[in-house]
């Protein structure tokens, strides 16, 4: 993928318009245009500009549209079966090892039943069925964490 490519993905992911972004970072929409068609190329100072305002570092920034469309072929390509076989605690945990410490360390009875009780409450509050649910409460438990890293 071009960085042009990767810098419409990026502006895209943000909600942001090109004017937007050109004003932020005080040069014309033409301008921004011009990196995302790759008729131009963003100086290094510019490249590390965009990739702040976009929340990436510069390297995620140049990898932004290669790693995304990686993640969503094999979203795509892995049916419910397959994943049923996957130990995504495995898998995640190579990434973020306390995904197989804490279950010495947390009292999972206790937080279980929390959330037992609010996916139940949203079950019977929005007639969700039980796979909806969870991904509903996963998606307002990214949302939070989202929230929590823009605002610490």
């Amino acid at each position: 993928m071009s960085l042009g490519n990767n810098l419409f993905h990026a502006r895209k992911k943000n909600g942001m318009s090109q004017e937007t972004v050109a004003e932020k970072l005080g040069i014309s929409r033409q301008t921004v245009s011009k990196w995302e068609t790759d008729e131009t190329l963003p100086d290094i100072k510019q490249a590390k500009r965009l990739a702040v305002l976009y929340g990436l570092t510069l390297d995620e920034l140049i990898e932004f549209d290669a790693d995304v469309k990686e993640i969503q072929e094999v979203i795509q390509r892995t049916n419910e079966e397959l994943s049923d076989k996957i130990n995504w605690t495995n898998v995640w945990g190579k990434k973020y090892p306390i995904l197989l410490q804490y279950q010495t360390e947390v009292d999972i009875p206790f937080y279980a039943e929390k959330l037992e009780a609010l996916l139940r409450d949203m079950e019977k509050k929005y007639g969700y069925n039980e796979l909806n649910t969870f991904l509903v409460l996963k998606d307002i438990l990214a949302a939070v964490w989202k929230q929590r890293k823009e605002n610490p």
